[in-house]
């Protein structure tokens, strides 16, 4: 099934990257910083897998269980999860194509280039494992970029698509030394973000564990931010996605060269009990 997406618009977007500068500015985030010492999956180490990395086992999230692994080895899009077509919620152009989506050499892969079959415009693409909501939980994600320009988000969605709320754990806003990690909610847009100084162009393994009171930011196995506040966090099935987006003429997210989302493989925990 191909659809297109319902997020958030524009004006939101707006308020999003006015709140990405202001922290850029005035916290300044590194790879290091806040640190906890509980470590989380990164991964198995494997020099045949892309990203040098194969998918953690079924006990490495110490309370939960593994109930979904893809290392995107098979051809094609697989089982369970939907392709975005047409135009991003908020703006008019450029748009979704179903074509910008591969599975190939063992990488999903979420391209951003002009399509000559979209008028030459700035063309990208998004999915959701829309067939597989769940309510609380642990994703990781292995992945990089290969250049920046477009926004390419990792999030947590509402399956019934009424927003907010929503989970960004890995959102850059087009650039490539940094992201952001963002929790909506509310019935109008309430957010909290933080921005990570991280290169982008390199291999991480990006995590959000989503408990009924917490809800926590990882890369690379440790937590780099923190959400507890128990009746701000959703309660509700979502499901993971993943975009591109060329807001141009926008400065921060309209591309100056083509750029690919490479994602090696996902897995996916729940508690123990629930698995």
């Amino acid at each position: 099934m191909r659809i297109a997406s319902p997020f958030r618009s524009a004006p939101s977007l707006a308020r999003l990257t006015s709140c990405v500068v202001l922290v850029v500015l005035s916290i300044g985030w590194t790879s290091s910083t806040a640190r906890a010492s509980t470590t989380y999956p990164v991964g198995v180490p494997d020099s045949s897998a892309p990203s040098a990395m194969a998918p953690p086992g079924a006990q490495a999230l110490p309370g939960y269980g593994l109930t979904y692994v893809n290392d995107f080895n098979n051809p094609g899009l697989p089982p369970g999860w939907s392709l975005f077509t047409g135009n991003p919620g908020g703006i008019s152009s450029p748009n979704f194509s179903a074509q910008h989506v591969i599975v190939t050499q063992g990488l999903l892969q979420l391209q951003t280039y002009r399509d000559p079959a979209d008028d030459d415009l700035w063309t990208t693409g998004g999915l959701c494992q829309c067939q597989h909501p769940v309510t609380y939980g642990a994703f990781f994600v292995r992945s990089r970029l290969t250049a920046g320009g477009s926004n390419s988000a990792e999030l947590l969605w509402p399956k019934n698509n009424t927003w907010p709320p929503e989970i960004d754990f890995n959102e850059n806003s087009g650039h490539v030394d940094l992201t952001t990690a963002t929790t909506h909610w509310g019935t109008v847009n309430h957010f909290e973000n933080a921005v990570l100084r991280i290169n982008m162009t390199q291999w991480h393994t990006w995590g959000v564990i989503w408990t009924p009171t917490k809800i926590l930011y990882v890369v690379d196995g440790h937590t780099w931010l923190k959400f507890a506040v128990p009746s701000q966090v959703p309660h509700i099935p979502m499901t993971l996605d993943f975009e591109q987006r060329a807001a141009c003429p926008s400065v921060n997210q309209c591309p100056t060269q083509p750029s690919s989302m490479q994602i090696d493989w996902v897995a996916e925990y729940q508690p123990n009990g629930r698995a």
